[in-house]
């Protein structure tokens, strides 16, 4: 299976000989961390059994109750125990030793999903693929304080826990890691028992999304049997510069990541404990781990992560590198083909086929020249225009990416060439489609451009104490101002929900600035349920730096520095 992987890392080591700074980042990223120390030290508490076994679409899908570990102390957090449904779904015909797991979600106490996006890719590709859910488990309640967590609520909690103590073993990346460490133990357990077919399975396609996706990272770089990783909508990799360039082009942070805001991590943005944190559980920081193929499939209308957030990364990365943006779906990936990418790459690095790639240069006025190693069945530029911010996310603009198909020129090249807008900014991409012989195509593309390549807000401190912002169109512009009054008079001093209420309006926009107290979703809920009441719509909501209103930028703000 591995001998096209041998074989570029061999170019690759030769390569890194001739280049003293590759030697020196090596030398300068940890060969181990507290991350190895935690995913690696023993727990007694380890241990599984089937819970059920039937057919399921002409695969065979098999439930197992898996215990992954203990994690933390009773006073610290109400449930110790990590528990979660390992679903392995077998097709009649295995005809490989590299097996999939997906790293998913939900919540414990329920009963086993089943597994939509497996068992397709498991019919396809004649491989085992497995979903492992309840990553992290949740909820979870801290420390006795009655808040029942959820997914960025747990990882943002234990991230402050971090840079409070300093004890490495509170980020949840630790469980999170280890639960999938777990997970390949089981499946490579279960199908050498009879039951199981006595079959080998001792390599590993490891994939997920979103929180799942940095764990798929940090697996892959922790563990000797990950051939292969598909991190999904988790472009925050070297996550200081990457959320620095985030409130550059907003002037804010988008609410999505409002539970960070929450715990303080961006007021602590430049604090020395939070930069070890990164160091720790960063995938950036692990680079030099990542020698495996990857397949890193990104939205570009993420609400989460700027579109061109991979120019922090991409070019750092070793190995073999695949990408893909797809246009016009956000963070869920909702009504993308995502899964058909995902299944060919899976077919292909499981059944060992040499897979095509893309690389591509950007031109001093923006213009991608795109090269590629097999001809493709269709190539296309994709492109979006914001006249009004540097925001692409579908939430904010809607779909408006569009399409146009790109002819090789006389070199066997593809020129993706956009105009600078007139108005606002513009974000492209190029995307190549190819017949791999698998049940479905393979898609890649290009990194996002962005033109004009500026922030509106650079040089705006990212790190004041958090103020809320929202943002509504009233019926008309004086309903707006008579609602402004509404706001400072209903919610200014008001005991858990807001201290001062600032306000302001443009036409039939109104804008109201909070000092939150208590629970940041408390406060937006409160005040939009007033607002819709009074006929406001449109709402958007931004987590400030600091006690001032943002207004999206004036027109030339992006032709300068």
């Amino acid at each position: 299976m591995m001998k096209l992987r041998s074989y570029s890392w061999l170019l690759l080591c030769l390569a890194c000989l001739c280049l003293s700074s590759s030697l020196t980042f090596a030398e300068e990223l940890p060969a181990r961390t507290a991350l190895d120390d935690y995913v690696n030290k023993p727990d007694d508490s380890y241990r599984w059994e089937v819970y059920s076994d039937q057919m399921e679409d002409g695969v065979r899908v098999v439930v197992i109750d898996m215990v992954s570990q203990h994690w933390r102390t009773k006073e610290e957090v109400n449930r110790t125990e990590w528990r979660h449904w390992l679903t392995l779904c077998i097709p009649e015909k295995v005809d490989s030793n590299v097996g999939t797991l997906i790293i998913s979600g939900g919540a414990n106490g329920k009963s086993a999903r089943t597994p939509r996006m497996a068992i397709p890719i498991a019919k396809a590709t004649n491989t085992v693929i497995a979903e492992l859910g309840m990553v992290p488990n949740q909820p979870l309640i801290f420390h006795n304080d009655g808040v029942e967590r959820v997914e960025d609520e747990i990882v943002a909690y234990t991230w402050d826990q971090f840079i409070k103590t300093g004890d490495t073993t509170w980020p949840a990346r630790n469980p999170m890691i280890k639960s999938a460490v777990r997970a390949m133990d089981t499946m490579t357990a279960f199908m050498a028992t009879k039951e199981g077919g006595e079959r080998k399975l001792d390599e590993f396609i490891v994939g997920g999304a979103s929180k799942r996706g940095w764990t798929t990272w940090l697996t892959g770089a922790l563990d000797d049997r990950v051939v292969a990783i598909v991190p999904i909508v988790i472009d925050v990799l070297n996550t200081d510069a990457s959320m620095r360039h985030h409130f550059e082009a907003y002037g804010f942070y988008a609410p999505s990541v409002g539970d960070y805001a929450q715990n303080r991590i961006m007021e602590r943005m430049s604090d020395p404990r939070t930069k070890e944190l990164y160091e720790l559980v960063d995938p950036y920081y692990y680079r030099h781990r990542l020698d495996m193929p990857k397949l890193v499939l990104n939205a570009a209308g993420d609400q989460f992560f700027l579109p061109d957030s991979s120019q922090f990364y991409w070019r750092d990365l070793i190995g073999e590198n695949y990408l893909r943006y797809i246009p016009n779906t956000d963070h869920s990936m909702r009504d993308s083909d995502a899964v058909e990418t995902v299944a060919a790459f899976v077919h292909m690095i499981s059944h060992d086929k040499e897979i095509p790639n893309i690389d591509w240069t950007t031109e001093e006025d923006g213009t991608l020249v795109v090269t590629t190693d097999a001809k493709p069945a269709t190539v296309k530029l994709w492109q979006a225009n914001n006249p009004e911010s540097r925001d692409f996310r579908l939430e904010k603009l809607g779909a408006k990416y569009e399409s146009t198909e790109l002819q090789p020129n006389g070199d066997g090249k593809y020129i993706g060439k956009i105009k600078a807008p007139e108005k606002g900014w513009t974000a492209y991409f190029v995307e190549v489609t190819y017949d791999v012989g698998a049940p479905m195509p393979l898609k890649l593309t290009t990194q996002v451009n962005v033109l004009p390549n500026i922030v509106p807000f650079k040089g705006k401190d990212p790190n004041l104490p958090t103020s809320l912002t929202l943002v509504c169109s009233a019926p008309t512009d004086g309903a707006a101002q008579q609602l402004a009054k509404m706001a400072e008079k209903m919610f200014t001093d008001r005991e858990g929900i807001a201290g001062r209420v600032t306000t302001a309006t443009r036409g039939d926009q109104l804008y109201i600035n909070m000092e939150p107290k208590g629970d940041f979703r408390q406060t937006m809920q409160a005040l939009t349920v007033m607002l819709k009441s009074q006929k406001c719509d449109d709402f958007q909501y931004q987590v400030e730096s600091g006690p001032e209103i943002t207004f999206p930028p004036e027109q030339g703000d992006q032709l300068s520095e």
